[in-house]
């Protein structure tokens, strides 16, 4: 599995007055470097390095977001006041529940 396949950012961070980079796979870790680009270059490094030694130990390494298939589908539990609002505004707009969610969860 090729780390070039995770999911980066790159970041400002106020407090440390760098540019941080991230992995969203690897939520722990993170490089601060005095441009983006080289926070990027830093953070891939080390997402490499600690892939390395997963594998090297045998420990299950976490599979890249963009790797992953998605059914488009999920479940949200909300208070029944609030299912309730939002099928009468998907109603009042003439739209399905499930229409309406999906472009308030995509707004």
């Amino acid at each position: 599995m090729a780390h070039d396949h995770y999911t980066y950012r790159i970041t400002w961070s106020p407090e440390d007055r760098e540019h941080v980079g991230l992995c969203a796979e690897f939520p722990s870790l993170s490089w601060l470097d005095k441009t983006p680009e080289a926070a990027l270059t830093g953070i891939r490094r080390v997402v490499a390095e600690v892939v390395r030694d997963m594998n090297a130990s045998g420990e299950k390494v976490p599979e890249p977001i963009a790797d992953r298939a998605y059914s488009g589908e999920f479940k949200v539990r909300i208070p029944p006041q609030a299912h309730r609002a939002l099928v009468i505004q998907a109603a009042e707009q003439g739209v399905s529940l499930n229409r309406l969610a999906s472009a308030k969860l995509c707004a």
